[in-house]
């Protein structure tokens, strides 16, 4: 996953609170061609925020192509027919902004942010990568290059590098999450550069994308700004792509041992969570942050504080759109068996299935995600970004108003039930991660 990030005095404002608010205060429009316009107005400090999200990711791949979104993520810096190749950045930064742009397995979001002032600049070359981005050979070539060595530091190179995409080959079967946003290298070495042209003419289109200016602005004049460059970008000539796959449940647990570049064993359990949108999913968002949610969580106070068992407990709860997975790991402290540690791992899920949590521990957790909500909302460019997500994957903007009061709705018994029917021990998937050193010689 691509992380730019150009330093600049400005950046320091990027983390500064917005005004204490109740509620986010948004306008928006959708253009003929289909791209869909949210605003959202705030005088507080001179800065504002322009981001685009398309609706792209590893999921919307061909399965012999995966790696698209990914790579298209790198390749959208590149330039267009009226930027100079490589200048994308540059341009931003002598402004005295920064830029960032992630891919997801349901999303690729991009971002500037600059002083309001340049608003103007921002939205042009916004709307040069929509409608003129260069995707040729040259761009091509660098940007496989810039993914191979990503591959190698985050994947290949990277103690337990290798956890998401193993898991995730796993915990799906059918669906297109199965594959991580990285891909295959294989896949992207053997496309044709008519393969990559019609990947941006498939999917970066005004009616696949959601626009996003958040921050110092003029609704008035920041809309005629947006009508005036994305107006003239034609709609995407047919529908954009979305898998219908429906992931069967698992009725058996599926078992293997990865032999790593590693020292120390891990152990990683993985089980299939309900679509994003799903009314459970606030419940095993509570659920998750209690069992692992940092230093105060059951699993670290029990596994890594009282019992050492363990060095580090952690989850990784993938929301994903069609279906998520909740990912946890546990590296196992010196001498410790991974078979002591997963059994130890069991029987706190089950303790939380059969007598669920204390009124204590659900008062903590509510606060815990209050605070995470109003944290998600103290920056523009945190507005921007659940505004776009809001719109995207709920189909509701005003769902960013609407959140804190999903949760407030929970209950003990929410959370109880939500572990007991998601985090099922017969239907999971169980990593094993030991040294190369321990792999058996007929191996």
């Amino acid at each position: 996953m691509k992380k730019i990030l150009l330093l600049s005095l400005l950046l320091g404002w990027i983390i500064l609170p917005l005004a204490a608010q109740t509620k986010i205060e948004f306008k928006e429009f959708t253009l003929d061609n289909g791209l869909h316009v949210i605003m959202h107005q705030d005088n507080t400090t001179p800065i504002v925020v322009t981001s685009v999200l398309y609706h792209v990711g590893s999921k919307n791949e061909n399965p012999e192509r995966t790696g698209f979104a990914h790579f298209f993520e790198h390749l959208m810096f590149e330039g267009s027919e009226n930027i100079d190749r490589g200048q994308y950045m540059n341009i931003i930064q002598s402004r005295g902004g920064t830029l960032n742009a992630y891919t997801s397995n349901d999303i690729t979001y991009y971002y500037e942010l600059l002083p309001s002032n340049e608003l103007d600049l921002a939205l042009y070359m916004e709307s040069e990568r929509m409608l003129h981005s260069k995707v040729d050979l040259t761009g091509v070539e660098t940007q496989r290059e810039v993914v191979k060595e990503e591959r190698r530091q985050r994947y290949e190179n990277q103690p337990y590098g290798t956890i998401l995409p193993e898991t995730l080959k796993r915990a799906y079967t059918t669906h297109p999450y199965q594959w991580a946003p990285i891909g295959s290298m294989d896949h992207l070495n053997a496309a044709t550069i008519e393969e990559f042209q019609q990947f941006y003419k498939d999917f970066y289109v005004p009616n696949n994308a959601t626009l996003t200016i958040a921050g110092d602005l003029d609704y008035a004049a920041t809309e005629a700004m947006v009508r005036k460059y994305f107006s003239e970008i034609p709609k995407g000539t047919k529908p954009v792509y979305r898998p219908k796959i429906t992931e069967p449940k698992k009725t058996a647990e599926v078992r293997d041992i990865i032999y790593d570049n590693i020292q120390i064993p891990a152990v990683i359990q993985a089980y299939n969570l309900p679509a994003r949108n799903h009314p459970d999913s606030y419940a095993l968002s509570m659920l998750s942050t209690y069992l692992t949610g940092g230093k105060s969580s059951l699993m670290t106070k029990e596994l890594v504080d009282k019992q050492q068992k363990a060095l580090v407990v952690a989850a990784i709860p993938l929301e994903l759109e069609d279906g998520g997975v909740f990912l946890m790991y546990g590296i196992a402290n010196m001498g410790v068996d991974p078979k002591d540690l997963e059994t130890e791992v069991d029987k706190l899920i089950k303790q939380v299935q059969d007598q669920g949590i204390s009124d204590e521990e659900f008062t903590k957790l509510k606060n815990i995600m209050e605070n995470n909500i109003v944290s998600g909302n103290s920056t523009v460019a945190g507005v921007a970004e659940n505004l776009a997500e809001a719109k995207v994957i709920f189909g509701n903007t005003n769902y960013v108003n609407q959140v804190m009061d999903a949760y407030s709705k929970v209950t003990k018994e929410d959370i109880q039930r939500v572990a007991k029917t998601y985090m099922d021990l017969t239907g999971r998937v169980v990593l094993y991660y030991l040294p190369k050193s321990a792999k058996p010689v007929s191996e």
